[in-house]
């Protein structure tokens, strides 16, 4: 279990944007890593409501459960907790929750936990690489029937990393649009 707070800033891309970074950072197709968000809420989505998210990601070597909670517009609070495959199978099903710090969290905020259900499915092809003392995301993401693209900068300073994300986007002509969280995007598409 881990708990930490995230700051980051997003952007969206075009796809010949994302190609473009793409080839201007000269990344190998071996360095895309594909995940899979599974989005969770109640049926009345009270964590929607908190401004907060809940999903199991999978990626092709771990497994986590988190939680993210809104603290102000860049910054998050995640709390995560790693699952076997098993204990995945069975949160996803809706047999069990077994992530203990997290549900703990969930459990502070109110949030019925038996009523908890899985509403979606979103996939990602992503890139990290270090830069300027924090970590550059390149995204494709995927699902129902939209296809988008982003870039973020997560790094652990607000300010210093606000300036470096906007120097960033101006080096690359990329105009200033904030992306909305993935689970917002998903959920935009869902209600179509």
């Amino acid at each position: 279990m881990s708990q930490e707070l995230e700051i980051e800033f997003k952007n969206t891309l075009t796809k010949e944007q994302y190609e473009n970074l793409l080839i201007s950072f000269q990344i190998p197709n071996e360095k895309i890593i594909r995940q899979t968000n599974h989005y969770f809420d109640t049926p009345n989505f009270s964590l929607k409501e908190l401004s907060s998210g809940l999903r199991i990601r999978e990626t092709s070597n771990k497994i986590v459960c988190t939680l993210k909670e809104k603290k102000s517009t860049n910054i998050h609070l995640e709390t995560t907790d790693e699952l076997t495959r098993e204990q995945a199978d069975l949160m996803l099903a809706g047999e069990a929750f077994l992530a203990p710090r997290v549900k703990e969290k969930l459990l502070e905020l109110n949030i019925p936990i038996e009523k908890l259900r899985v509403f979606g499915t979103l996939t990602t092809d992503r890139v990290e690489i270090a830069y300027k003392g924090g970590i550059l995301v390149f995204d494709h993401s995927f699902y129902l029937q939209c296809d988008d693209y982003e870039v973020e900068y997560e790094t652990s300073n607000e300010n210093e990393g606000k300036v470096i994300f906007l120097e960033f986007l101006q080096q690359h002509s990329i105009t200033r649009q904030v992306a909305d969280k993935k689970i917002a995007r998903f959920m935009k598409a869902l209600k179509g």
